[in-house]
């Protein structure tokens, strides 16, 4: 192996291992030539100046200066810490060639499960719940008789709970496009998936995915007697100033409020898809939001205002099983000795990003509209987020 390729190597192992930190139908001609029509007459990227600490803002402005592209159609980056920057570029919309907003709302995808876990975090200092309590004693009538050892709280937390995946719209994005706008509540998609049995024992295995966080949701609903909507909104959202954060009404297929389109191939043609129902992902994945705002959140939760450290603690604890990288919600990584904490989100043409080290000394938070954004991540995270973890 030459020089280059290990070094080619090493660096996509890095990347990869943050990208994992951090996995009415408008039909357009290919987006290649759309966005090449477009770069012209966009603007050049905006971005702050960086402020002293230790990062490469220069490979964020060249990754920035390359959009739009044959993907990515907008980014919007922020860098905190020791040092803070940020930056934007891209367009709104493909037909109008609009100029990407820094402040614009999109689809957060999966980074809801930090909100999640936090609300029932702070339930557990309440005494309201218990992390080691059997979520029946919360759900009486979720688990069938084939659940012979309930999943406690801590459980769905860590992603340990052997609850099978539930029901839903589809696996790839053009089977889901199909059934965009139909509903698939919560209920259903936990029904489907406790029919099944258990996938194995409790904390045997920890294996991702949205049917803890769905149950926590419940869970949350249950123990408050309130929405959960409400209740991230109370505990989180406002406490924190997060003023742009929000989920849908319901089954509402739109996004309220100043925001990019997005796009998707859909048959070999790129597609908007930026009106979608996804009140199934509900408390696993259905919040609207800002980078400002997550970046709110990240500093927020790291720095004690949202759950108390000691549960913060109990929030980053790897669980005792063999390769496994989540504790709640989070994802733990070390990159060139850094530990650092984070949670991607993808949704049909926006892919998210949000990560931090515990000390709060570097974070980073991103939204990208991309064509890729449910695939592979790698090239999206090269870009737009390994840049701001460089020394």
């Amino acid at each position: 192996m030459t020089a280059r390729t290990t070094a080619r190597t090493t660096a996509r192992a890095r990347a990869t291992a943050v990208c994992a930190l951090l996995g009415s139908s408008l039909l357009l001609v290919p987006l290649a030539g759309t966005a090449a029509a477009h770069a012209a007459a966009a603007p050049s990227p905006a971005a702050s100046p960086p402020r002293a600490g230790g990062f490469d803002a220069t490979a964020l402005e060249r990754a920035l200066a390359e959009v739009p592209d044959g993907d990515v159609s907008a980014a919007l980056i922020r860098v905190g810490g020791k040092g803070s920057w940020s930056g934007s570029a891209g367009v709104r919309d493909l037909r109008t060639g609009a100029p990407a907003l820094p402040h614009a709302r999109f689809r957060a995808g999966s980074t809801t499960k930090v909100v999640t876990a936090a609300v029932v975090l702070q339930l557990v200092t309440e005494k309201r719940v218990a992390l080691d309590a059997p979520v029946s004693r919360y759900l009486p009538d979720l688990l069938p008789p084939s659940f012979t050892e309930p999943p406690t709280v801590r459980h769905l937390l860590t992603y340990t709970s052997g609850l099978r995946p539930g029901a839903s719209l589809g696996s790839t994005t053009e089977e889901m496009y199909a059934h965009r706008f139909e509903t698939l509540t919560p209920q259903e998609v936990v029904a489907a998936s406790v029919a099944q049995g258990p996938a194995h024992d409790p904390g045997e295995r920890q294996e991702y995915g949205n049917i803890h966080y769905t149950v926590l949701g419940m869970l949350i609903e249950a123990v408050t007697e309130d929405s959960y909507e409400h209740q991230a909104a109370v505990r989180v959202f406002r406490p924190l100033g997060m003023r742009h954060t929000g989920f849908p009404g319901g089954p509402d297929p739109r996004i309220h409020g100043p925001h990019h389109r997005a796009y998707a191939d859909i048959g070999g043609r790129t597609t908007d898809v930026t009106e979608w129902n996804m009140s199934d992902r509900w408390a696993a994945g259905d919040m609207i939001s800002t980078t400002a705002d997550l970046e709110r959140l990240v500093f927020g939760l790291f720095g004690g205002k949202v759950v108390p450290r000691s549960l913060l603690d109990e929030m980053l604890t790897v669980p005792d099983i063999d390769g496994v990288t989540y504790g709640m919600a989070l994802e733990r990584f070390v990159i060139d000795s850094r530990e650092i904490w984070g949670k991607t989100g993808s949704r049909p043409g926006y892919h998210t990003v949000l990560g931090a080290t515990r000390d709060l000394s570097r974070t980073v938070v991103y939204s990208v509209n991309a064509k890729s954004a449910r695939e592979d991540g790698f090239p999206l995270v090269q870009r737009f987020a390994l840049p701001a973890f460089a020394d």
